[in-house]
């Protein structure tokens, strides 16, 4: 039993070590491929093409001097980033790594309960910094997740009904003969984009518009503080790349196929970035309440009555053997 449980830390120390070393180098690729879309090279003096770019990156943000606004209210201040870069990681234990290590019945509902407790970070970062642009931003990134969370929850409550529970294996189990992909396309569009709004991406990207709150939640943040959050968003960007090709692709976690479309997804993440402009909020939070929403809950009433009626014509069947 003991080295049971050394050996599910060890695997969960190790993935962290790895989804780090991974944020590194998608902050890498994002650069790169921003440079091409915009016809440039991005990143390439440090290292053989850039490689070691984000090694120096980090070196650099970590030494620098940390700045503290005087009027802030400290505690909350210098805690905010590290709980964000915590709960960021530590949604990474959903990851079915096997039966005996990483892998629990309820892990979907754990991940609801740790998208939701991110927004308090956001929230808490806006509001002790006690600047009026960062408590704007603050605001618009709490208002934006909390609407998207009602869409995401919705979205993934619909392959739950199908595969009857909220472990992460049944989504493997259940997609060996066709993807949910093809079972409900137009959810896999409104999960993506559902997705950006979720970790503040282009084109929702609110709660840091440059052009009128600066930096948004995080513009009194230098150094350490702001390298934690920047850590913690692309961590969630390679989470919900990973989760949408479980969710929607079967996700063989022994095929490098599932690899590649993890790749893919967060590739395309960034280039939505270099290709679209910023919505408009109204349009933003319409598109939620008005669009996603009714299509979520029209899917997910078709998918527990689909299931509902299999489940009563077996029952009969049963019955009448």
């Amino acid at each position: 039993m003991f080295m049971d449980w050394l050996l599910s830390i060890l695997m969960m120390f190790i993935m962290l070590i790895f989804v780090l070393i991974s944020v590194a180098f998608l902050t890498l690729l994002e650069r790169k491929v921003l440079g091409y879309i915009q016809i440039r090279k991005g990143p390439n003096k440090v290292g053989i093409l850039g490689v070691v770019q984000p090694f120096a990156d980090a070196i650099k943000l970590f030494c620098k001097e940390q700045t503290y606004p005087m009027m802030s209210n400290y505690i909350m201040y210098f805690f905010c980033p590290v709980v964000s870069l915590f709960l960021s990681l530590l949604v990474w234990m959903i990851y079915p790594l096997g039966n005996e290590l990483i892998s629990f019945d309820l892990a979907l509902l754990f991940f609801f309960c740790v998208i939701g407790m991110s927004v308090y970070s956001m929230m808490l970062a806006g509001w002790s910094s006690n600047s009026n642009y960062a408590l704007l931003g603050g605001l618009r990134a709490v208002a934006q997740t909390i609407s998207y969370e009602v869409s995401l929850a919705l979205i993934l409550l619909s392959f739950i009904i199908m595969v009857g529970g909220f472990g992460m294996n049944l989504f493997l189990i259940y997609q060996n003969y066709i993807w949910f992909f093809f079972v409900g396309m137009p959810l896999f569009f409104c999960w993506i984009s559902s997705c950006l709004a979720e970790m503040n991406r282009t084109p929702f990207d609110f709660s840091e518009g440059e052009s009128e709150l600066v930096s948004g939640f995080n513009v009194e943040y230098s150094s350490g503080g702001f390298a934690l959050i920047f850590m913690a968003e692309y961590s969630s960007i390679l989470f919900m790349s990973m989760l949408s090709m479980l969710i929607f692709f079967g996700g063989n976690l022994y095929s490098f196929l599932f690899y590649l479309g993890f790749i893919f997804i967060s590739f395309i993440i960034i280039w939505v970035r270099g290709t679209l402009p910023r919505f408009r909020y109204d349009k933003l939070m319409y598109l939620a309440w008005k669009i996603y929403l009714p299509v979520s809950l029209n899917y997910f009433i078709f998918f527990f009555s689909f299931i509902y009626f299999v489940n009563v014509y077996n029952y009969w069947d049963i019955l009448v053997m």
